[in-house]
């Protein structure tokens, strides 16, 4: 089985963050859940420390929703991890002010912090929305960004 922690986050989000759905309230028993549907402990254990790790650093994100004119320059594990569609879409929507500067820096961070070689658009894309679940007054953008996650059609913003 070729589950990975963004497999793992997916399901999360489609069975219980969406709020048609409780989570258990027990952590164990969601890893039961979750390993009776076929993911490795392993993974399930990053999964969690992933979401924790974004739960801290999403409060300890100034929430800066001031745009800058300025260029993202990418180092090189960024250009490595990210392939050349997932760069340009954080590029569009930092311009369509779906993403702020620092939510961009969060998405970053945690798709760096997976243990994937590269991250592709449509991981990328479920990460941004999980970040921006957790970011204060982003609904809106939180919104835009789902339908982007849904659709297969490309999501021209205006």
């Amino acid at each position: 089985m070729n589950e990975n922690v963004v497999d793992i986050l997916i399901y999360l989000y489609e069975n219980y963050m969406d709020g048609e759905h409780a989570p258990p309230t027990d952590q164990h028993e969601l890893r039961d859940e979750l390993i009776q549907a076929g993911f490795p402990s392993t993974e399930i254990s990053k999964a969690f420390d992933w979401l924790d790790e974004l739960a801290e650093n999403a409060q300890d994100q100034q929430h800066d929703t001031r745009q800058s004119h300025s260029l993202r320059i990418f180092t090189e594990e960024e250009t490595t991890r990210l392939d050349v569609d997932s760069r340009g879409l954080l590029m569009f929507l930092e311009q369509n002010e779906i993403l702020t500067l620092a939510a961009r820096e969060l998405v970053i961070d945690r798709a760096l912090a997976l243990d994937t070689a590269v991250i592709a658009e449509e991981e990328l894309k479920w990460i941004i929305l999980l970040v921006l679940m957790n970011q204060p007054g982003q609904e809106a953008a939180f919104a835009r960004m789902e339908d982007m996650v849904y659709n297969e059609a490309p999501v021209f913003l205006h």
